[in-house]
């Protein structure tokens, strides 16, 4: 029987700016990623997060970005390597204090936003975070771009790695994700972004923006927290798994 893993970013919440709709998410998904403070998140709403996560029985990831606050963690930054390292280590030590002692575990690092796109291609952004994961706690894995260099890097490294597609983003013909500035980026309709989850799961393949097809397996796919119909979208996507017999749960469960 196929099976998927489901995950969203949470606790992006900080001081009076409310993001995403957290309670109404964790029913849905079975991997949370949550914010270390630096795209978003401040310690009260981390806390929590982890307290929801744990509570629903969701598998707990940092989700550790650049330190752009004020561009939720979307905006390109040149930082040297071992600056970088440190402040994927400083983000991730965070979360996983913060998550043992409420009696929980981390179990894997999921970068964020730009982050996330550069250190899936380029090898010193990659290697900035393999290195914080292993000097933090090698038995993490690192979940990013299904097919991407980043997972090879991974390997090479000895870190289990997650390979991760998206429910509600479109994807381009080279498997690159589609610009958040450029029109079309975003999947709204819940419908959509479900069958596309559904041929992720079934046909190791997706639709790119282009309308052609480009092979990719995944073991974990995202929905994003802020997007405004993220609870919709989840719930078609409960709907259409039911019906298509995947079993939904999280990545370390086999």
């Amino acid at each position: 029987m196929a099976r998927i893993d489901i995950n969203c970013d949470m606790g992006e919440s900080y001081g009076n700016f409310k993001i995403g709709k957290d309670s109404a998410i964790f029913p849905y998904i079975t991997s949370c990623n949550i914010a270390c403070g630096f795209h978003g998140g401040d310690p009260l709403h981390i806390e929590k997060t982890i307290k929801g996560a744990l509570a629903y029985d969701v598998q707990i990831g940092a989700h550790p970005s650049y330190p752009d606050l004020a561009g939720f963690g979307r905006r390109n930054m040149q930082i040297p390597e071992e600056e970088l390292r440190a402040l994927v280590k400083y983000q991730i030590s965070a979360i996983k204090g913060m998550v043992e002692s409420l009696g929980g575990r981390l179990q894997y690092v999921k970068p964020h936003g730009a982050l996330y796109n550069t250190a899936a291609h380029e090898a010193r952004e990659a290697m900035a975070i393999i290195k914080a994961i292993q000097e933090v706690d090698d038995s993490l894995y690192l979940m990013g771009l299904a097919g991407s260099p980043i997972q090879e890097l991974a390997a090479e490294q000895q870190i289990p790695f997650v390979a991760e597609a998206f429910a509600d983003r479109k994807y381009m013909k080279d498997g690159r994700l589609r610009s958040r500035s450029a029109i079309g980026a975003v999947i709204e309709s819940a419908e959509e972004a479900a069958q596309q989850v559904v041929d992720i799961v079934l046909q190791q393949r997706v639709e790119t923006y282009e309308g052609e097809y480009w092979p990719l397996e995944a073991q974990s796919i995202c929905i994003h927290g802020d997007n405004p119909a993220a609870v919709a979208v989840l719930q078609t996507i409960d709907q259409k798994l039911e019906q298509e017999k995947i079993t939904k749960v999280g990545f370390t469960h086999g």
